[in-house]
């Protein structure tokens, strides 16, 4: 019996910071799910200030498709989390036993995942360890995001240990596994590898075998794609895109779902048939995304990429971090199936017996529509990366960071309209419609002048 409530039963399941068991409420009597929290990887005693920050986390959210917290309970010095019971199955589950999911069953998962990761982000909380062994199927349909272990407020002081690389390596985005902090880009990032191996039945990258060298190629090799996944192929170009700046804020990965799954049109080949060798999806490496923002700060020179062992030195200590949280959380790769996909599939792209051609001005206008569009869109989510597309200078006469995140923090969202591009000059003009987080309506209008950063741009000041 747990805080004289709860009647401890069988070991649902186990993650990066501990099992998880199902429980009978015997006040309310119902079943729970009971985690005892606050624990670290490799420790023996728990620690009381992450075990706190985990459930007041956990409990901020309240949302269909989010593991709903009830209450923490103490228990013999001991913390422990009353959850939700989810009945079935995690995501992990259901492809190791059944293989990648049809378009439409994936579009239907992935878009109730992304619905509750925006809700997180709105809220100012990353996940930090998107996977499908972290996604539980109910049985009349339902996805819920679980586990909120090592994730992080936006307000909250560090908990982290130094050197800490926290999450499931083949899910890694590029800037975690290099060692950097994780952001709302990087669960993007994590959800498009998810959405990867919900397609194909596989991980983007096998760390099984060499940890490092699977870490070496997310942070310094182009990501896998997939050369024919249909309506797909977008999403996994704009959420596994190596420049944060460059991924779809969380909101526009969900709203693009959901034209997905409302569209029948828009889903391609089946599961069904890629298992069966019918117009298999060959993976290829293809040439990067067009960015949705602009590149941000410049690769590493061929001389820094030819030198991997000066990566890897600065890697080592979060190395033994990822293998501690690899060994607790398990293994989402799913058991090797018969045969591997061919590379000779159909493309599922529409033709057309007369190609039509762009011109660079129109490409120029589309360009930049999308990338006011999505600065707009990022700016309310995540300024840290709406701020690096800035140009240096410009970020200097906005004030610094401090100084542009001070007034778009006051903004919950910025939709612009009427958008008038001036491809010679680079200007773009435009007219906004602000709500503010006092429920307050304003409008503006605005004159930006563009420069342009490898294959896509920057916003160099107002004109």
């Amino acid at each position: 019996m747990i805080a004289g409530r709860y009647t401890l039963g069988r070991e649902l399941g186990r993650g990066g910071m501990g099992a998880v068991y199902l429980a009978r409420d015997e006040v309310l009597g119902r079943e729970v799910a009971l985690k005892r929290i606050g624990m670290l990887p490799g420790e023996s005693s728990p620690d009381l200030a992450r075990a706190e920050r985990e459930a007041r986390l956990a409990a901020m959210l309240n949302h269909p498709h989010v593991v709903s917290v009830f209450d923490v309970v103490a228990d013999q010095d001991h913390q422990w989390l009353v959850m939700e019971y989810v009945e079935g199955e995690s995501l992990a589950e259901r492809i190791r036993t059944g293989g990648g999911l049809d378009h439409a069953e994936a579009a239907q998962v992935m878009w109730q995942v992304a619905d509750g990761l925006a809700s997180a982000h709105q809220a100012g909380i990353t996940h930090r360890d998107v996977k499908p062994s972290n996604i539980l199927l109910t049985t009349d349909g339902q996805a819920k995001l679980t586990d909120f272990g090592i994730a992080r407020s936006q307000a909250d002081v560090s908990l982290t240990q130094t050197g800490l690389v926290t999450g499931s390596p083949a899910y890694l985005a590029p800037e975690v596994a290099s060692g950097s902090g994780a952001g709302a880009a990087s669960d993007v990032w994590s959800l498009g590898a998810t959405l990867f191996h919900v397609l194909t039945g596989r991980p983007p990258y096998d760390v099984s075998a060499n940890m490092i060298g699977g870490l070496y190629k997310i942070v310094h090799e182009e990501p896998p794609r997939l050369a024919d996944a249909g309506a797909f192929e977008e999403l996994l170009r704009v959420t596994m895109a190596k420049d944060p700046a460059q991924r779809w804020p969380m909101e526009r990965v969900r709203d693009r779902l959901a034209q997905i799954r409302r569209d029948p049109a828009a889903v391609g080949v089946t599961s069904t048939q890629v298992l069966a060798g019918e117009q298999a999806p060959a993976t290829e490496v293809l040439a990067p995304i067009a960015p949705a923002g602009p590149a941000g700060p410049a690769e590493p020179t061929d001389d820094k990429r030819g030198a991997p062992w000066l990566w890897l030195a600065g890697l080592g200590a979060a190395l033994v971090a990822v293998v501690l949280a690899l060994t607790l959380t398990g293994d989402d790769t799913p058991e090797p199936t018969a045969g591997e996909p061919t590379s000779d599939s159909p493309s599922s792209r529409p033709t057309s017996d007369s190609p039509t051609t762009t011109s660079p001005t129109v490409d120029t206008r589309a360009e930049v529509t999308d990338f006011i569009t999505t600065y707009l869109a990022t700016v309310t989510t995540d300024r840290r990366a709406a701020f690096a597309m800035l140009t240096p200078g410009f970020q200097a006469d906005s004030g610094g960071f401090g100084s542009y995140s001070g007034f778009w923090r006051t903004i919950e969202s910025a939709t612009p309209s009427d958008i008038e591009v001036d491809p010679e000059a680079l200007t773009v003009s435009y007219d906004v419609a602000y709500r503010t987080t006092d429920g307050d309506d304003t409008s503006d209008s605005v004159n930006l002048r563009l420069q342009r950063s490898g294959d896509g741009y920057l916003i160099a000041g107002e004109s």
